[in-house]
């Protein structure tokens, strides 16, 4: 795993795209353009952790190197070093994959 310069700040994590097989039906290609949004990614760097209301830090769910899903739409999708990654909150992941 390359190590990315980059710490998230409180409960944010660093995700990175997995590329999922694609198996084409019938012959018809389907553009870059016209494809889903990934959900399956990496997580790369984990941020400070979230802080309840007596000042006690939570725990995360995930660590560096699981493979977790997301929702389609969530965070913000930032580039370094000519690479796309995904900034999300803890709270957007939705399962890690097992």
């Amino acid at each position: 795993m390359a190590k990315v310069k980059v710490k998230p700040l409180g409960d944010r994590v660093l995700l990175e795209a997995v590329e999922v097989a694609e198996q084409v039906k019938g012959g018809i290609v389907i553009p870059d353009s016209a494809k889903e949004k990934p959900q399956e990614y990496k997580v790369i760097a984990l941020g400070t952790g979230k802080v309840d209301d007596k000042g006690k830090k939570i725990a995360f769910d995930v660590k560096a190197g699981d493979l977790v899903l997301t929702n389609k739409y969530g965070g913000t999708e930032v580039k370094i070093d000519d690479k796309e990654y995904k900034l999300v909150s803890a709270d957007d992941i939705l399962a890690v994959l097992v």
